[in-house]
């Protein structure tokens, strides 16, 4: 399919209130974006929220603003951060991820089952110091949303809300270019399951993923059912596997990291299987929150089995810095797999250069071959609702930079 980069007439309005940019830096160029699959620039999600939609989620929480308010502010949002997208040429869009508080909404939000500890409304200020480009300790005992903490349940999981499709529904509807969703995936959802408090539901974490696994085939089926054809798996937590401090705790737990590991893999295999025709990504990073990260460890240790266990089209590898490591792990690619290098940080305002990009890019095919590699920031640039410390315009300006070094390194 080849269409002409223009502004959707829904979008047309909400786009002229964006500042700095009078003209397409892409003019009026085509995309053939018929395999999504092979798409050489990407993008991992989530996109900084306007000041003016985090202060409406606030006022909402707060009792200030009612749902409607909330809801048209969502929509407004979406419609003008869809139109940017298409401006800046970005092949395959996101709604942002605006509708959502945080990235793991996407599963949290969309089930009934857990047990979520206390009745205190949900907090949507992170009031917290930040600490740029440092570790900082997660604290996944305390109270807070399925998924974003270590929850138990209280009975057996059940869909009763496809978060990720009405998202799709309502970005698609705003424009003719591929809008990918993302869903996060059964590694990361079982990480974050309290199992030795809900042995009384789920005697084993076989029986939970078997849950999860079902309902996310669920969901994904109803997703390509309305026509999305990109789906990517959100699954941060497999660098897990090669963090000390986080396999210290999967033992003080009880678990094997290495069992844990493998069924993850076939956990996350098993919800993509079975979907011609549509493009599934996986995307792993090390932590991104207010431009701190929670894990560090290169991929040398489980690339064998990960890069070579995982079936997914795409794997969208977190390499900005030196926590990454090298390519050497990229030997493990399967043929058909394409590598998307993270190599452009959404934690810090500096602006990668085209030719840094480039030799970079160049430097990993001497482990995976040209044709198996495209670019994309590391992360999202706003996980959770504060965004990562760096601004709207430095956003823009970095998504620029990504598409003028597709455009150099594979025409």
């Amino acid at each position: 399919m080849r269409f002409a980069r223009a502004v959707p007439p829904t979008a047309a309005g909400a786009w002229s209130k964006a500042a700095g940019y009078k003209t397409p830096p892409y003019g009026a160029q085509e995309l053939d974006i018929q395999d999504l699959s092979r798409l050489r620039a990407d993008q991992v999600g989530s996109l900084l929220r306007p000041a003016w939609l985090k202060d409406m989620f606030a006022r909402h929480a707060a009792g200030r603003a009612g749902p409607a308010e909330l809801e048209q502010a969502k929509d407004e949002a979406v419609r003008d951060v869809v139109a940017k997208q298409v401006m800046h040429g970005l092949p395959v869009l996101t709604d942002g991820e605006f509708r959502r508080v945080g990235f793991q909404d996407s599963f949290g939000d969309s089930v009934t089952g857990y047990d979520l500890g206390t009745d205190a409304p949900r907090q949507v200020e992170d009031t917290r110091e930040a600490h740029p480009l440092e570790r900082v300790a997660q604290k996944l005992s305390d109270p807070g949303p399925a998924v974003a903490r270590r929850r138990p349940v209280r009975e057996p999981l059940r869909l009763v809300r496809n978060v990720p499709l009405e998202e799709y529904r309502a970005a698609a509807a705003l424009t003719d270019r591929p809008v990918k969703v993302a869903l996060v995936g059964p590694d990361r959802i079982s990480q974050r399951f309290a199992w030795e408090r809900s042995r009384d539901i789920y005697a084993t974490m076989d029986d939970f993923l078997r849950d999860v696994v079902s309902i996310e085939r669920q969901m994904v089926e109803e997703l390509v059912d309305a026509g999305c054809r990109y789906v990517q798996m959100d699954a941060p937590g497999f660098t897990a596997y090669v963090d000390p401090p986080s396999l210290e705790q999967m033992r003080a737990r009880g678990e094997d990291p290495d069992v844990n590991l493998s069924r993850s893999i076939e956990a996350e295999n098993a919800v993509i299987r079975g979907f011609p025709g549509v493009t599934f990504g996986l995307h792993i990073c090390r932590g991104n929150e207010r431009s701190m990260w929670h894990r560090e460890g290169h991929y040398d240790a489980i690339s064998e089995r990960l890069f070579g266990g995982l079936r997914h089209e795409r794997l969208l590898l977190e390499y900005d810095s030196d926590r990454a490591g090298g390519f050497e792990p990229l030997r493990s690619i399967r043929p058909g797999t394409v590598a998307v290098l993270g190599l452009i940080t959404t934690k810090t305002p500096q602006i990668e250069s085209v030719d840094g990009l480039e030799r970079r890019i160049l430097q990993a095919s001497s482990y995976c071959a040209l044709e198996q590699l495209a670019l994309s920031p590391q992360c999202g640039f706003s996980s959770g609702l504060a965004g990562n410390l760096l601004g709207e315009e430095d956003q823009w300006l970095k998504l620029d930079v990504m598409m003028r070094t597709v455009d150099l390194v594979w025409g």
